[in-house]
């Protein structure tokens, strides 16, 4: 069993995060000692790992949220497994094709005279607005 403290040190992970976590139903509940004192089972130190991965490489909470379903459910969810798995491949997708604008810009850059500098694209490179898809979540 861990505190949330230890939970939060184990996975790199602010406390006032794990609570966030739990509040919006990405975590459970922990047990309670007589104290009020949270507990947590390695269970939950291998879902809040998973989240903050999640998170890390920028999906969204709800679609957190359904892979967690899709995990405790599995095939049992059907046409819904097909839904959850084609919107997160056209994300990882659009977030690849953006990562590899900037990837060509940065290198652009590292090949430039210092003088010739000022003609950096970061920004636009960043900024251009990509159509979302129908339907999808951010």
């Amino acid at each position: 069993m861990f505190t949330i403290g230890e939970l939060s040190r184990a996975t790199g992970t602010n406390v006032s995060t794990i609570r966030h976590y739990e509040r919006v139903g990405l975590m459970s509940s922990p047990a309670r000692t007589d104290g009020n004192q949270r507990r947590y089972r390695d269970e939950d130190r291998t879902r809040l790992a998973f989240i903050t991965r999640s998170r890390d490489l920028g999906l969204s909470i709800d679609a957190i949220r359904d892979m967690i379903a899709l995990a405790e459910n599995g095939p049992a969810l059907g046409s819904e497994l097909d839904r959850i798995v084609d919107e997160q491949l056209a994300a990882v997708r659009r977030k690849i094709t953006r990562l590899r604008k900037l990837e060509n810009e940065l290198d652009r850059i590292s090949k430039l005279e210092r003088s010739a500098a000022r003609d950096c694209r970061v920004i636009d490179v960043l900024s251009e607005e990509e159509p979302s898809p129908q339907g999808a979540r951010r």
